[in-house]
């Protein structure tokens, strides 16, 4: 059982583009959602379509973790993310991941703003 290795592997496919590796980290039906509980995409699918027109519009796009914190199968990265299409300078961002333990795969993730 590793909680790190789906969010780690998902943040190298990120930062490579790599939409395929990317979405295979996430559950068939993750969940994403606001700060707030509102649901920004569901489903693999969803998330190949979203994040793929993002890695094809942002070839510059990387994501680096300023701290990481763990606790039980939940993982908490403070982010932040340079070269996004649309969006100048650094964005700041604290990703929540839930990890299913025995699966090693990544079933919903939280993003604050």
């Amino acid at each position: 059982m590793n909680i790190l290795k789906p969010v780690e592997a998902q943040l190298a496919a990120y930062n490579n583009r790599d939409i395929e590796n990317f979405v295979i980290c996430f559950s068939e039906d993750c969940v994403c959602e606001d700060a707030e509980g509102n649901v920004l995409m569901q489903g693999r699918e969803t998330m190949r379509q979203r994040y793929g027109a993002m890695f094809d519009a942002s070839p510059d796009l990387h994501c680096r973790i300023v701290h990481r914190a763990v606790v039980g199968n939940f993982v908490f990265d403070e982010e932040r993310v340079t070269g996004r299409n649309g969006i100048d300078g650094e964005g700041h961002v604290m990703a929540v991941y839930t990890v299913d333990p025995d699966a090693e795969i990544i079933t919903r993730v939280r993003f604050y703003r």
